[in-house]
């Protein structure tokens, strides 16, 4: 049976992806503080925030990479808080970029010794991989990074049959987002406006650009904003 390791899918997108895959009959492993609610997953309590938590995970994954099934590793778990460069603290940003690509990068070095020929490794990004806006510094700068993680990855893995992309999310209708505007109708509205559809993207619909993309490795090193089209301001 094909096999995901997902992390974050406790909610939001993590949790659509689960869903997705469960449904193509794969076997399904989440990484993340709280379980996944989606029947059948299974769940490796982690808090990937916390410095050196991902480097315990090796025996906890084990047993999901002894039979070499094809294998999905979706690096998703992320975290937006409100701050700006010029007030950005120093243990904010290393916290942001503990859980964006910190992480990542151990369970990275984990499971790539155990990936057969065919699997792929999917890095979900965002609209701000490639550009900014005022308040979010510190997701700004981690998601730029994880762009130079997936190309990292793209080459450095050149030939073994492994491929990678990262899917940019825009404005999708999240747990995290929701929290983030709270009750501003403002600004869920000018949010909304910013897509060409006039809506916020459904969660479902970035899973299905993923289980795509885990299937695809003509995307090998892709950027691929999935963001309903965007209007320029």
């Amino acid at each position: 049976m094909n096999r995901l390791i997902v992390t974050g899918a406790s909610s939001g997108i993590g949790l659509a992806i689960a869903r997705r895959f469960r449904r193509d009959d794969w076997s399904v492993i989440n990484i993340s503080r709280r379980p996944c609610p989606e029947p059948g997953v299974t769940n490796i309590p982690c808090d990937l925030a916390q410095p050196g938590a991902a480097d315990g995970l090796a025996d906890a994954l084990s047993p999901w990479l002894l039979d070499r099934p094809r294998l999905c590793l979706v690096h998703n778990a992320s975290i937006m808080q409100s701050n700006r460069v010029d007030t950005l603290g120093s243990a904010d940003l290393r916290a942001t970029l503990e859980l964006n690509l910190v992480a990542p990068n151990a369970i990275n070095r984990i499971v790539i010794p155990h990936l057969p020929p065919g699997s792929s490794i999917l890095y979900i990004g965002s609209t701000l991989a490639e550009k900014a806006v005022p308040g979010v510094a510190g997701y700004v700068i981690a998601k730029h990074g994880l762009v130079g993680m997936m190309r990292a990855t793209c080459q450095d893995l050149a030939g073994r049959g492994i491929h990678t992309c990262m899917i940019c999310p825009g404005f999708t209708d999240t747990e995290q987002l929701r929290n983030l505007i709270g009750d501003n109708a403002g600004t869920l509205a000018a949010i909304t406006g910013l897509s060409a559809f006039d809506r916020l993207i459904a969660p479902e619909e970035i899973a299905d650009a993923v289980a795509f993309a885990a299937a695809a490795p003509v995307l090998n090193g892709a950027l691929i904003h999935a963001n309903l089209g965007q209007r320029e301001r």
